[in-house]
């Protein structure tokens, strides 16, 4: 088959510049392996080669800019150029990033032969794409891909006689190459001319596929790819439409026509874009999306809302207004962005898809129609170390995915003040006991002590990572993965029966996701504080309550003042939870221990402290 195939000379390197911006211009290699796998041409003429070793490379060319192999980076920058090929002619396959071949019959036949399709292949790609390309011309993928090395056009049935004066390296085996040239044999036509059923029987199946392109014969057609089904529809309007009724009318009709082109593909839209140009050339862009299945009425209805907002200016954020067009629309467009299998969503039995929810979503993407997507979210519960951390708020009909894997905390009960003082503990000898809570030994200052002798407030340093494995201290005061339940012990005492560590809990609940090292014990707070109210924590002689580098507390807490409020008396608490999150990323690094409290009035709270600073982050029930 006659076979067109375009290629893109040093295809790694350039794509190393389209996606990550390496000038291509310069000294680049990319290396595999360490070893050089691709070369811009300046690094050439710098005596860099293929399969030089990196030290090699470099000492070549000092100033040589290293690159990481990337196939993924290279078959996404290669996509545009395909799509450009496929704008001419159809029926492409993708041999490799950089390359690609087509049958040169129909391209040859519509615009006037076949190297005048070569010309507008290159011109078209370097115009669209900014992509210097080569093509050529021969009986099949393998000559094809020669030929374009040299941008030559072999004539039909000039293939065999293309590639007898080539050497056997051209078969892209090192390996049979390395052995052929030890038998003498240095051309393809001189291992062409070998038998057939000698060289598989020497050489084995990839010999004898080898011995098939050396003569000019493919071993397979080409690998067609079918581009996808251009499933959006468009409308042009005559006179720019300006009023919401006239919107509302071309939109139904589009509606429709965009619904009855999915049906025929037996699909259905989840994701709808819509796009619109006014006639002073402004261009209007929303993505609404929708946990079910999009009918021509809900496509409509989306259209209309959006068009409405628009024209009306009134769908900006929630609290704000955008302005109106300057003109009306000439241009409407919808584009299916997510499709499924019209059968692969069915209506839920106790109406999780019925016509009440379906009311209800109609309503809040009315009002999202309104004010914005953003302006009505939902809740996604998630993994995560805190109460803060497990909750991720997300636009009506957005895919509720959590933003942290693993499962959240269980809800669990009310909170008490004798499941927070004394849950499952005990003191340890010669310990004095406060409400139920073990104290910790002896006073310290109110710089917690930190390795290496240096003094910083607040909390420890690294005591009990939760993102690495607890190193308990003298006192033994930390559980495992640095963390414990909520009869977790405070200070020395050693943990009592009830006392539950996360791993072991996450097991008896039968989670398929793993908890969290350091996740907070259930129950879980009723109120999380979006912004956490700083607070001072003082023992019985009035002085400030601060914890050590070893999670020891100076004294036991006795009283809670929030703000600028009056002081309350803590009679029960549980804790620390320590966590060092993040401690390899400086910049992202976050160190805090976490107590429960129950104040006297019956109020239980969250407290964190964290450089140096009390703060209340949530509110139990």
């Amino acid at each position: 088959m006659r076979t067109l195939l375009l290629w893109c000379p040093d295809w790694p390197v350039l794509a190393a510049e389209i996606v990550e911006g390496v000038p291509a211009t310069d000294p680049v290699a990319v290396l595999h392996a360490n070893r050089v796998v691709a070369c811009s041409e300046r690094a050439r003429a710098e005596g860099v080669r293929r399969g030089l070793r990196r030290r090699e490379a470099q000492g070549r060319c000092p100033q040589l800019t290293v690159v990481d192999h990337d196939p993924g980076r290279d078959a996404r920058a290669f996509e545009p150029v395909v799509a450009a090929v496929e704008e001419l002619v159809a029926g492409v396959e993708v041999v490799r990033p950089g390359s690609c071949a087509v049958a040169a019959r129909g391209p040859a036949r519509y615009l006037g032969g076949e190297e005048v399709a070569a010309e507008r292949i290159v011109e078209h790609v370097a115009q669209t794409c900014a992509v210097e390309s080569q093509v050529g011309i021969a009986d099949g993928v393998f000559a094809a891909g020669l030929a374009a090395r040299s941008g030559r056009v072999v004539p039909p049935g000039g293939t065999p006689e293309f590639l007898a004066a080539l050497p056997v390296e051209a078969l892209g085996r090192p390996a049979l190459a390395d052995l052929l040239r030890r038998l003498g044999v240095r051309t393809l036509a001189d291992f062409a001319a070998l038998p057939a059923g000698d060289v598989l029987a020497r050489f084995g199946f990839d010999g004898a596929l080898a011995h098939r392109l050396a003569a000019g014969r493919d071993h397979r057609p080409l690998a067609i790819r079918q581009p996808p089904v251009d499933l959006a529809v468009t409308a042009g309007y005559d006179e720019p439409l300006d009023r919401v009724d006239a919107a509302a009318f071309a939109a139904r009709a589009l509606a429709e026509q965009l619904h009855d082109r999915l049906a025929g593909h037996g699909l259905a839209c989840t994701r709808l874009g819509i796009e619109a140009v006014t006639a002073h050339g402004q261009e209007l862009h929303r993505v609404w999306r929708h946990d079910g299945l999009l009918t021509a009425a809900a496509i409509a209805d989306r259209v209309r809302w959006q068009l409405d907002g628009w024209l009306s200016g009134s769908n900006g954020r929630a609290g704000g207004r955008a302005a109106r067009p300057t003109a009306g629309i000439i241009r409407l467009r919808l584009v299916p962005d997510g499709v499924i299998a019209q059968a692969g969503l069915q209506p839920g039995l106790w109406g999780e898809a019925g016509e009440e929810r379906e009311r209800a979503h109609r309503a809040l993407s009315r009002v999202q129609g309104i004010l914005g997507p953003e302006a009505v979210v939902t809740a996604v519960l998630g993994g995560g170390r805190s109460p803060a951390d497990q909750v991720r708020l997300v636009p009506w009909g957005d895919e509720r995915i959590p933003a942290r894997p693993g499962q959240p905390m269980s809800p669990g009960g009310p909170v008490s003040s004798g499941q927070l003082a004394s849950s499952g503990r005990s003191a340890a000898p010669d310990q004095p006991v406060s409400s139920g809570v073990p104290v910790p030994g002896g006073p310290v200052s109110s710089g917690a002590l930190v390795p290496g002798g240096s003094v910083s407030s607040g909390v420890p340093d690294r005591p009990a990572s939760s993102d690495r494995p607890a190193l308990p201290d003298q006192s033994g005061s930390l559980g495992q993965s640095g963390s414990s339940g909520p009869g977790a012990q405070a200070g020395r005492g050693r943990p009592g029966r009830a006392a539950r560590s996360p791993r072991s809990a996450g097991r008896s609940a039968g989670r398929v996701e793993p908890p969290w090292p350091g996740q907070l014990p259930p129950p879980a707070p009723a109120v999380v504080l979006p912004q956490p109210l700083a607070a001072t924590v003082h023992d019985d002689a009035g002085e400030p309550v601060v914890v050590s580098a070893r999670l020891q507390l100076s004294a036991a807490p006795a009283r809670l003042t929030v703000g600028t409020g009056r002081p309350a008396e803590i009679v029960g608490w549980a804790g620390p939870w320590p966590v060092d999150e993040r401690w390899w990323a400086p910049a992202e690094a976050r160190r805090r221990a976490r107590f429960q409290v129950c104040l006297a009035d019956g109020a239980a709270l969250l407290l964190a402290v964290e450089a140096g600073q009390w703060l209340v982050e949530a509110i139990y029930d």
